[in-house]
């Protein structure tokens, strides 16, 4: 429903969702006019979609944005399960499971092709034709994928889809498998990949990608991507429709005006004169008014190769209205008998800045050990809400309407009975003010009139979500996304009315996944992922990768796992760098284990937060000095 008042009419499913949560969704989708969209082949991310920092952290390349630099892929030093690739797992391939999708009622299927080569896409693309076609037309699926295993893979899994998340989810190299697929399968009987196989399965491979890339490349040979040639003639006289004739390598055709032309009465200094109530236009009709005026046809497939002006008169004028009906209706054409889509103009933004603005300081904790800072502080106290609840939604009833200080925060990811509980919290609590990472959170606030504040993992990094946001959905104020620099955030241009958020002190999460990351790094007597797991698991682990860079796998009861960066993030600069933008800025206090060290209570940590928003560099130095070691790369990099 969110969405929906975004005028969205395709929604493209999480790739970690399983098949009873996507048909739950299309059915949502369909009852608000929407399309649903599943990825069903192709590289896998282990995070939740949308939730990973890790390749923005450690390089400035946001995967929330296309740019993944895959350093979950990377080798690490070999965990206790003797794993080299911990974090690396099978693509995705949904190949036999086309009429449970179907069944689900999903629209569209995805294949991954950016950054693929064309015989890889080409290969693909193909194999699911053929399997698209036989489901359609006999009901019949092949089960055949040796096709999808000739071209780069990591061994597939349908895990998400099935929701049998497993230790066989993973596989323990990021390198091409094809090769060894092919020895283990099609050259020693009962399996096997030795050396000798591995080397004709290698060549077999060459010789089949050779024969495909010859294959496509004759085929792309045979296609052009030349603008096609139009011949304009253009006709008329007095009382009659200017006539533009048409004429492409395939068609022609014709449009008239719908006004007539008229003789243009033009004195001698060239001004238009006033005629029968009319002022006529000293322009000329000429070739050069013609080309500008249908300047547009040239940035289609076509391009105006021969303007022919011989048949119209001299000295006549038409509104320019009327030739830009013209112009729009040969493009119409051109598209097929399409509505071209008009170019979407922005409007300009104001920057908004409150001189001498005093921000705020809020603060998150998860444990109700911490309840004591309610009493010690101003600040706002948000409280972390699990991703799943089971028997606990009563007990976080009551300890919001026990303290009515604490700002309900909800997690990004509530899935089915979870996002039930999260709204009946929010029903039954009916706070002044919640944070939402999750957007559907947002929308039952809206819908129930109770402010909200997009959280930090909404990720916003422009004004005009702010706007979007403000204007469609009753927002109170967001946080600005971690992932920008500092010039990056000063282009922010906060609307009227609104307040913006940024977190100065947090640990940094990189990723939120629905795997088991133990099974990789310390083991797990339990082979698959299930509702117990979620509820009860409580682990905390840690893998170094060959750089000697460290991460924290974290388990908390009623979460996902978790990977945190070595070093917690703390900016102490953009409290000076970006003066008169935030009304709040924020410090997560949550018990997260990191190689940060916090040398002061947590008190003393909130006083010097505030004493460090409030100007006193004395306070700045002391925060750097007991909280350590830190980083602020995303701030200093961005993305």
């Amino acid at each position: 429903q969110f969405l929906s008042r975004l005028n969205a009419t395709r929604v493209n499913l999480s790739r970690e969702l399983n098949l009873g949560e996507i048909k739950a969704l299309t059915s949502v989708a369909h009852e608000n006019d929407m399309l649903t969209e599943v990825f069903i082949h192709g590289s896998n991310c282990i995070s939740f979609s949308g939730l990973c920092y890790m390749s923005s952290l450690h390089g400035g390349n946001s995967g929330n944005r296309g740019r993944c630099s895959q350093p979950c892929r990377d080798q690490y030093l070999t965990t206790a399960e003797g794993k080299d690739f911990p974090l690396n797992i099978k693509d995705n391939s949904a190949y036999s499971d086309l009429p449970a999708l179907a069944d689900a009622g999903v629209d569209s299927i995805k294949i991954e092709g950016r950054i693929k080569k064309y015989h890889y896409v080409y290969t693909v693309v193909d194999t699911w034709r053929k399997q698209l076609q036989s489901f359609y037309a006999q009901q019949k699926l092949s089960s055949d994928d040796r096709d999808l295993r000739k071209v780069f893979n990591r061994d597939f899994s349908n895990s998400f889809l099935q929701g049998e998340i497993s230790k066989s989810t993973f596989i323990d190299n990021p390198r091409d498998n094809s090769a060894t697929h092919r020895a283990a399968n099609y050259y020693e009987i009962g399996g096997g990949s030795d050396e000798e196989n591995l080397t004709k399965a290698k060549r077999a491979l060459y010789d089949i990608k050779t024969e495909i890339i010859d294959h496509v490349k004759d085929r792309i040979d045979q296609l052009t991507i030349e603008k096609a040639p139009l011949t304009i003639a253009i006709s008329g006289e007095p009382g009659s429709p200017l006539k533009v004739s048409v004429k492409t390598p395939d068609s022609s055709f014709e449009v008239l005006s719908d006004t007539s032309l008229a003789k243009a009465f033009i004195n001698p200094d060239g001004d238009a004169l006033e005629t029968n109530s009319k002022i006529f236009s000293p322009q000329n009709l000429d070739k050069e008014l013609f080309l500008t005026r249908f300047k547009a046809i040239n940035t289609t497939e076509y391009f105006i190769e021969d303007l022919d002006l011989e048949n119209l008169q001299s000295d006549l004028f038409i509104p320019f209205k009327e030739l830009t009906l013209i112009k729009n209706r040969i493009l119409f054409i051109l598209n097929d008998s399409k509505e071209m889509v008009t170019p979407l103009e922005l409007p300009r933004l104001n920057k908004q800045g409150d001189k001498g603005m005093a921000p705020s300081l809020s603060l998150l904790i998860s444990s109700e050990e911490d309840l004591h800072l309610c009493d010690e502080s101003s600040a706002d106290i948000y409280f972390q809400l699990p991703n799943s609840f089971n028997s606990r939604r009563s007990e976080f009833i009551d300890l919001f309407k026990n303290n009515r200080r604490l700002i309900p925060w909800f997690p990004s990811v509530l899935i089915g009975d979870n996002y039930i509980d999260a709204i009946e919290i929010l029903k039954q609590v009916r706070p002044k003010r919640i944070v939402t990472n999750n957007t559907g959170i947002a929308y039952a606030a809206c819908q129930q009139g109770i402010s909200w504040i997009a959280g930090p993992y909404m990720n916003i990094v422009n004004s005009f979500s702010l706007l979007c946001l403000k204007e469609n959905f009753n927002c109170y104020g967001a946080f600005i996304s971690n992932e920008i620099n500092r010039s990056q955030i000063n282009r922010i241009k906060r609307p009227d009315n609104f307040k913006l958020f940024y977190s100065i002190y947090h640990p940094a999460v990189l990723m939120t996944s629905r795997v088991c990351l133990h099974h990789q790094v310390t083991g797990c007597n339990k082979n698959i992922v299930d509702d117990t797991c979620i509820q009860k698991c409580k682990k905390s682990s840690s893998i170094t990768n060959l750089k000697e860079i460290s991460f924290f796998i974290d388990k908390t009861k009623g979460d996902y796992h978790n990977v945190y960066n070595q070093s917690n993030f703390l900016n102490t600069d953009i409290i000076t760098d970006v003066p008169n933008l935030f009304s709040s800025f924020f410090v997560d206090l949550r018990d997260i284990k990191t190689d940060t060290k916090i040398e002061i209570d947590k008190s003393a940590v909130v006083s010097l937060f505030e004493s460090h928003i409030n100007g006193n560099p004395d306070s700045t130095e002391e925060l750097n000095l007991n909280i350590h070691p830190s980083t602020n790369t995303q701030y200093k990099i961005g993305i």
